[in-house]
């Protein structure tokens, strides 16, 4: 039944990738992996791949990429994803030797590319359990680890006529909470370690090493309160932008989720609509001796936000009222309270803010209005909500540095 899924999913990838862009991108992609490892990978070499379905993921993996290129450079790295916005992002990654698409899972494609990529050890990094590939190195002796995985009682192998299969075709799982372990040993899946998320190590580094970024100094440089919003959409957009129409202290940077001609110029309107001027990022550059006279820095570029998060007073964290909220402590390590909206129950990290006192949903322009009052009011209750968020991210790290030992230096 797996195999006719992955079929079908593979075929229907085909057809859409004539209407859809992005899918276009992903089937060209996979078209050319066994070209790109062919050259990037000889017999002799001994690979070590990372596989991320996203972008989200790759951050998760990559304290593990960086500190393995760094204390075993006899490995040669390679790097997979599924998913376009990762791979378009990442394919000139420094950390890694070989980066391309994984192909769809079926058992000829896994049978090629394993056969072609050699690797001793695998790492797929969150969500990612493909069964045939997970078969194919079980067989042959590769050893496989799932890293940050979290499971809840709604997945497929938790229901009845579920395969839990896959997951004991892992050497080790290591998961993030206590919840998933026990799940797993529900299906008889026992190979499994509770280090928690290794997200927090990655956003760790990066406030370490965040450099000034000329552009957004010459924004902020007249010293207004700033209002950050990342990975943006619209839903959140209608609500926090009204509010600070009317709030002309504050400055605001918005990352949008989606970066395209068609969402920049809706977002440029909507602001607009509301009397509020705005900048786009890219037009900055080489202008950082001049402070920016705008109200609004839209960030029309990738791989930005993680650093750019650090000069906010208030950060919020889009997608909650559709996907799901993306990067929570990528905001919340600069230790500022993190606003997002109400679909946020799947992820441990918000709604353990939320317990906390790091973090506040907002579910409409009231709520949202509500908090960014009393923040405003109470600057006492700002500097207090940031600390709390900080001391989260803080107290929570060294996940990788558990899965690194147990995988490496054991």
């Amino acid at each position: 039944m797996y195999n006719i899924i992955i079929y079908l999913y593979s075929f229907g990838a085909w057809v859409l990738s004539f209407f859809d862009k992005k899918v276009k991108k992903m089937i060209e992609g996979q078209r050319q992996t066994a070209e790109i490892l062919q050259k990037g990978i000889l017999p002799q070499d001994s690979v070590v791949w990372f596989h991320a379905a996203s972008l989200g993921e790759f951050e998760q993996g990559r304290p593990l990429m960086e500190r393995l290129r760094r204390e075993h450079p006899e490995y040669k790295i390679l790097l997979t994803f599924f998913s376009p916005s990762g791979y378009e992002v990442r394919k000139n990654y420094e950390g890694a030797d070989v980066i391309c698409y994984l192909p769809f899972d079926t058992p000829g494609r896994a049978r090629r590319f394993l056969k072609l990529a050699h690797p001793e050890i695998a790492l797929f990094i969150k969500y990612e359990f493909w069964q045939n590939y997970l078969t194919q190195m079980h067989h042959s002796g590769v050893r496989a680890y799932s890293i940050s995985s979290i499971f809840r009682e709604k997945q497929h192998f938790f229901r009845f006529g579920g395969n839990p299969k896959p997951l004991r075709q892992f050497n080790q799982l290591f998961v993030q909470n206590e919840k998933s372990k026990n799940l797993l040993a529900t299906v008889g899946v026992n190979n499994v370690t509770i280090v928690g998320d290794t997200r927090f190590d990655r956003v760790i580094d990066i406030c370490r090493q965040a450099a000034d970024i000329p552009e957004v100094e010459a924004f902020v440089k007249d010293g207004s309160p700033v209002f950050i919003c990342g990975s943006s959409w619209q839903p959140d957009e209608e609500i926090y932008i009204p509010y600070f129409a009317s709030h002309k202290d504050w400055k605001l940077i918005i990352a949008p989720h989606v970066v395209s001609d068609e969402n920049l110029s809706r977002l440029e309107q909507l602001l607009k609509d509301n009397g509020m001027d705005c900048v786009r990022y890219s037009s900055l550059t080489g202008k950082s001796s001049t402070a920016v006279n705008s109200r609004v820095l839209v960030v029309d570029c990738y791989g930005k936000l993680a650093s750019i998060y650090r000069y906010a007073t208030v950060a919020a964290v889009g997608g909650g009222f559709g996907v799901g909220i993306h990067n929570v402590p990528e905001a919340a390590v600069y230790g500022v309270p993190v606003l997002f909206g109400p679909n946020n129950k799947k992820f441990r990290e918000a709604q353990a803010l939320l317990r906390e006192g790091g973090a506040v949903e907002y579910t409409d322009a009231a709520s949202f209005a509500q908090t960014m009052d009393k923040f405003i009011a109470d600057k006492d209750a700002l500097a207090k909500a940031g600390r709390i968020a900080g001391d989260y991210i803080s107290n929570n790290a060294g996940a990788s540095d558990k899965c690194y030992k147990a995988i490496f230096a054991g």
